[in-house]
């Protein structure tokens, strides 16, 4: 099978979270040569697929089968793969079922590893994730067989193929801070406390906040504020209370305490509550790691040029990869058109994906 033809076959299954549509069953006959463990937990389902050549270090690839839904407007079936202009249009061609597909064929043409091979797949890494790629690894764990190294096959390429590559991501705090005061009357603002007139002072002290000056792996933590809302849409009533939802996407440089304690101050002479939740936890592999500089020699040698680090974006699976000491990377395709309508990936963005992950494999140790 050509990696065209495996990519086309991947994008063919409606594995709209959690679902896998069979693609699993589909992967590990493809990858008969290796051996597997189906991990499904409640509605997800998980599948490690290994193989050990040799006595040297274990190198994992990870990535998710499942996709959003298509939503509307499409030009094209969105789970019917069709070339126009050099790209290919379905849903999951960039996030990410080309890096699956690229990894899969890699690991399928690998000969003479000297050590561990292996891939984690998961189908709730779009949902949430909390049945997903983590409970392969605590089995993983269990059995003592947690890999040394790991990429995870996330679209991270920016302007064009290879220029970027993930080295951390940063993490996500969510923040509900409600301000009590006491309805009342337009008329009459002496008889009320309106939380509004209250938050006013505060909000420019709150809005856009930088809690540290970043560093050379990650940006600064800023707060940002995502909704505010009070009242009745009506003139003459002064609302009760005032919510307000933001968002802090942290460095290791920033913590939930800090956050908390700066939120205290400003509303230290206010009626308020608090509550702050850990959506993911900031990670970063050092840049000196082994699989950084062996995956950015592999890029070079097939793009002809050194890729960026970085740290940017959303989250990922790598999150919970890192958690396990293991040393995780992100690499793949560009990102430009993920969970839109038409997404689309050149075919030849694939291929070149696939020969950076058997560079990596035929190069590693």
């Amino acid at each position: 099978m050509t990696t065209q033809d495996l990519f086309f076959k991947l994008l063919r299954y409606k594995s709209i979270t959690p679902e896998d549509d069979g693609a699993f069953d589909f992967i590990k006959d493809y990858l008969s040569e290796y051996k597997h463990t189906i991990i499904d937990v409640e509605d997800t389902k998980n599948i490690f697929i290994y193989k050990k050549f040799g006595e040297g270090a274990h190198l994992s690839f990870a990535g998710h089968i499942d996709v959003v839904p298509p939503g509307k407007g499409w030009s094209s079936d969105p789970f019917e793969p069709t070339i126009r202009d050099d790209k290919i249009y379905a849903r999951g061609t960039q996030d990410m079922k080309s890096g699956v597909c690229a990894f899969v064929q890699a690991l399928k043409h690998a000969k003479g590893f000297n050590g561990t091979l292996s891939a984690i797949l998961t189908s709730d890494e779009e949902g949430d994730a909390t049945h997903g790629t983590i409970e392969v690894l605590k089995y993983l764990k269990e059995i003592d067989f947690l890999p040394d190294y790991c990429i995870v096959a996330e679209p991270t390429s920016e302007e064009k193929f290879g220029d970027a590559i993930k080295i951390g991501r940063r993490g996500s705090i969510n923040g509900y801070l409600r301000i009590s005061g006491k309805q009342g009357h337009a008329a009459y603002p002496e008889k009320s406390i309106n939380p509004i007139s209250q938050i006013a002072p505060i909000l420019g002290k709150m809005t856009d906040h930088l809690f540290d000056n970043g560093d050379e792996n990650f940006a600064p933590s800023q707060l940002v504020v995502t909704d505010i809302r009070a009242g009745m849409q009506v003139t003459n009533v002064t609302p009760n209370e005032l919510d307000i939802m933001f968002n802090v996407r942290n460095s290791t440089n920033t913590k939930q305490d800090d956050i908390k304690k700066y939120i205290d101050s400003l509303c230290r002479d206010l009626e308020y509550e608090l509550r702050l939740t850990q959506g993911s936890f900031p990670f970063v592999t050092s840049r000196d790691s082994y699989i950084v500089s062996l995956l950015q020699n592999a890029l070079k040698s097939v793009v002809g040029s050194k890729a960026k680090l970085s740290t940017a974006g959303g989250t990922s699976d790598a999150r919970f990869i890192s958690q396990f000491g293991i040393d995780s990377i992100e690499c793949g395709v560009k990102n430009d058109t993920i969970h839109g309508v038409d997404e689309c990936c050149e075919m030849i963005e694939v291929e070149k994906l696939e020969k950076v992950f058997s560079h990596v494999i035929s190069n590693f140790g």
